[in-house]
Order: C-alpha cells, then sequence, then structure tokens
C-alpha cells in the first residue's frame, strides 16, 4: 500500500524517469482531448467587452472559432509546453512532499500547497516560451477570418520572429503573471487531487480506485480554476502582446486595473466556464492515465 504521501516505490533516478515519461504521456493525451475548450478560453479572454461572457457569449465565440479554422491551431506548442511543464511539476512536487515529510512526520495542508506552488512556478519559467507561442498562435486564429495573414506559420517560425523583434528574452514576455497562475493552478491541482483523494481513501468511501481518482480530479479542476483565473486573464492578455509599440498595457498590474476599470471585476473571470469544462476532463484523463500507468510500472499511487 502506497503511504499517505505516496513514498512507496518509484525511487532513484529509474523512478524519477519512469514518472518524467509517464506523466508526459498522460499530459499529452489530456492536452490532445481538451485542447479545443482551451483555444475557446483564450479567444473569450482577448474579447474585451465589458462583464463575463454569458452563456450566448460563449456559444457566439466558439462558433467564430469554429469557422475561423483556430480549433486546434496552436495545438504543437501547447503539447511541447506540457512535454516540460508537466513532468517539472508533478515529480517537483512529489520530491518537496518526500523531503517535507522525512522522519515520518505527516505533512500539512500548508506546506502541501507551497510544494505545488514552488514546483508549478519553477516549471512555468522553464516552460513559458512554448505558452507565449501558443497564446499568440490561438490569438491569431480571429486574423484568418479577416482575411489577414498569421504572424506565425509554425513553432520554429514564431521562435525566430519573437527573437528577431523582441530579443531572446522576449521568449519570456508576460512570466510573471504566468508564473502567478502557476502558483495558484498547482495549489488547486496537485495539493487539491492529492488532499481530496487521500480524504476520500482515509474516510473510505472508496479505495485507491477510478471512483477515488475521478472525484479527486473533479475538485482539483474546480479549485484550480476558481483561483488561476484571473491570473490567466492577465497573463493571456500580457503574452499577446508583441512589441510593435502598441502595446495596451505596461506591466501586470497596469492590465489588472485596466481591466477592472473598463470591464468590471467580472472581466477576470472570463473564460471560467470553458476553463473549468477543460480542466475537469483534462485533470480527468491526466491523473486517471497517470495513475494506471504509475500502477503498471509498479510505481506507487500518487
Amino acid at each position: 500500500m502506497p503511504t499517505d504521501n505516496g513514498e512507496a516505490g518509484g525511487g532513484g533516478r529509474r523512478g524519477t524517469l519512469a514518472k518524467v515519461s509517464l506523466s508526459s504521456v498522460s499530459a499529452a493525451m489530456a492536452e490532445a482531448s481538451t485542447y479545443p475548450l482551451d483555444a475557446l478560453k483564450t479567444r473569450l479572454q482577448l474579447h474585451r467587452s465589458p462583464g463575463g461572457a454569458g452563456g450566448g457569449g460563449v456559444i457566439r465565440v466558439a462558433a467564430e472559432l469554429a469557422r475561423d479554422g483556430g480549433v486546434y491551431r496552436g495545438f504543437s506548442p501547447a503539447v511541447l509546453r506540457h512535454l516540460m511543464y508537466t513532468p517539472l511539476r508533478i515529480v517537483g512536487y512529489e520530491h518537496l512532499r518526500s523531503t517535507l515529510a522525512s522522519g515520518g512526520r505527516e505533512t500539512s495542508v500548508i506546506e502541501k500547497a507551497l510544494a505545488g506552488g514552488l514546483s508549478g512556478v519553477a516549471a512555468q519559467v522553464v516552460a513559458s516560451p512554448a505558452d507565449l507561442i501558443k497564446v499568440r498562435m490561438q490569438a491569431d486564429s480571429r486574423l484568418l477570418s479577416q482575411g489577414i495573414q498569421p504572424r506565425y506559420s509554425g513553432i520554429t517560425d514564431a521562435f525566430t520572429k519573437i527573437i528577431r523583434a523582441e530579443g531572446f528574452l522576449g521568449l519570456w514576455k508576460g512570466v510573471v503573471p504566468n508564473a502567478q497562475r502557476a502558483f495558484l493552478v498547482n495549489i488547486g491541482e496537485l495539493t487539491c487531487y492529492d488532499q481530496a483523494k487521500h480524504f476520500i481513501i482515509r474516510k473510505q468511501i472508496c479505495d485507491d480506485n477510478l471512483y477515488a481518482h475521478t472525484l479527486a480530479s473533479v475538485a482539483s479542476g474546480l479549485s484550480a480554476t476558481t483561483l488561476s483565473c484571473p491570473a490567466d486573464v492577465i497573463k493571456t492578455r500580457m503574452m499577446n502582446q508583441g512589441q510593435e509599440g502598441k502595446a495596451l498595457y505596461r506591466n501586470s498590474y497596469d492590465c489588472l486595473v485596466k481591466t477592472v476599470r473598463h470591464e468590471g471585476i467580472t472581466a477576470l473571470w472570463k473564460g471560467f466556464l470553458p476553463t473549468w469544462a477543460r480542466l475537469g476532463p483534462w485533470q480527468f484523463v491526466f491523473w486517471v492515465s497517470y495513475e494506471k500507468l504509475r500502477r503498471a510500472s509498479g510505481i506507487s499511487s500518487f
């Protein structure tokens, strides 16, 4: 039986490499199955109209997205991002959790939250360039419907043009709100999933099985969406800015103030429904497949 901190099994370098590989496969599966909802969320967040988008707005923007052919635009950098981001945060969280639990002490919720947030920040800083390209390619789908040539034809073209126009550090534009979002979303995803699953098992609601993984993934998806949506809106708008002298926002704080002033506080939760609709299935596909793959590889439950 795995311990409450999931330490049994999968230790050492070989175990770490196995976790990296398995989490990468699970993340790619989850991303492929839920990417259209991520594209919808990004399009909604880039709409600058007063108030949050209601149900009618979501349907209208979804129809525009499908008509523009932007449903899977930016998918390649999205997968590339998760091949870096997800293994780093998952393995990083487990390492920090195990370190905090050394000596047989039980890790507190606050300690797990810090472990989740910090591992998410580190992973997001590394993966931020791929996230930047994904956001811009998703945003470019609007240009196609207007008969305008998109800024980038692919990942390589995007890397080249961004470095040429904005410098190498331009690949990390929006990294601060991105890291802030990563801190919050990983508290919701990792810590909430960890706590919820072990609570379910400890209270004997069910065993460590598909049912427990499903319930925990739903809880983590809702928690992550609620915590991270405002930071996600800010980072999406910051990342979509180029270096053409037409920047709407000077920094993250300026973006926050202008968004609230011109669109209202609810604008910070634009894209909440598609974000939750995506995070829920994403969490389900990822955690169920990852837990199954770990068990099949002889590694203890997360």
